[in-house]
């Protein structure tokens, strides 16, 4: 693949080898690209993303190039595409990018550079998904039959986009939790909604998300409280009790601790969110490998 961008241009058979090879990098494979260079591009906040793909890059002993998008030319109107065009003009070989917009690599679909998609607004965010693919199969050794739900912010959630399909097209059975306003028609192709207590009796995964506050609109915002939330739709600890010994809970943090999950059961037996974001890097190695294969066949 030239660009890793959405996770439904991905085949299943690619997704599965580059899960495969995020596990090899975990368990000690060894791969220096320091012939090529890189850039990490974010136009919005970034703690897990951001530092992931930088640790990832330097396991791979990459040349990283450093943006701040504060300083950049976008400050003074310069477009998306004529920054990149620069980044690339200069001899970058891939971008990782982050932006407000939705499907922002639309216009860059012309541009001899590597695109990685570290999350485009409302839309798509496959190296979380990677990651929460890789933590699964690395768990059950298997997607078919298993039962995820996804619980939470649906609406405003990238995370909730891209595993959705995916994991669909993997053979998992998808159900879906949280604000039944936010179980729009692109989710009921996937998968049912159930209420929060009877999920929590029947799931292989319980994926939560968090709830986006920045990206309520009034309406949703004026009805929120943390809560009423965390007594409606969230996972408490008297709730993850009830979940099979077998079963993981998870979340692409930044966790909201009290609201969609109680801050006790964040690092319960149970949970594996600090587990997904070691996966995170290795997940990253992988693809990151997988776009400079393009070059190399």
């Amino acid at each position: 693949m030239e660009n890793i961008l959405t996770m439904e241009s991905i085949t299943t058979d690619d997704v599965m080898r580059i899960i495969n090879r995020a596990l090899e990098f975990k368990k000690g494979r060894k791969l220096n690209i320091g012939n090529k260079s890189i850039m990490n591009m974010f136009f919005e906040n970034s703690t897990r993303t951001k530092t992931s793909f930088q640790m990832a890059e330097s396991n791979l002993g990459m040349n990283i190039l450093n943006f701040d998008a504060d300083t950049s030319s976008i400050k003074k109107g310069e477009t998306l595409y004529d920054t990149v065009k620069t980044v690339e003009s200069i001899g970058v070989d891939i971008a990782v990018i982050r932006d407000s917009q939705d499907e922002y690599y639309q216009e860059l679909k012309d541009l001899n550079i590597h695109i990685l998609n570290a999350g485009d607004g409302k839309g798509q965010h496959p190296s979380q998904s990677f990651l929460d693919l890789m933590t699964i199969y690395e768990k059950f050794g298997k997607f078919e039959g298993l039962n995820v739900a996804i619980v939470g912010d649906l609406k405003h959630s990238r995370v909730a986009h891209s595993n959705s399909s995916v994991l669909k097209r993997l053979g998992a059975n998808l159900y879906y939790g949280g604000p039944k306003s936010w179980y729009t028609e692109e989710f009921q192709k996937f998968g049912e909604y159930r209420d929060i207590d009877e999920l929590v009796n029947t799931m292989d995964v319980i994926m939560l998300l968090r709830v986006q506050k920045e990206r309520l609109n009034v309406n949703e915002s004026s009805d929120f409280t943390p809560e009423n939330y965390l007594e409606k739709y969230g996972l408490t600890m008297n709730r993850s009790k009830k979940m099979s010994p077998n079963a993981i809970i998870m979340h692409p943090a930044p966790v909201n601790r009290g609201i969609e999950i109680a801050d006790e059961v964040v690092e319960c037996n149970k949970s594996v969110i600090f587990p997904q974001m070691t996966n995170g890097v290795f997940a990253r190695m992988a693809m990151i490998e997988e776009v400079l294969l393009e070059e190399a066949q």
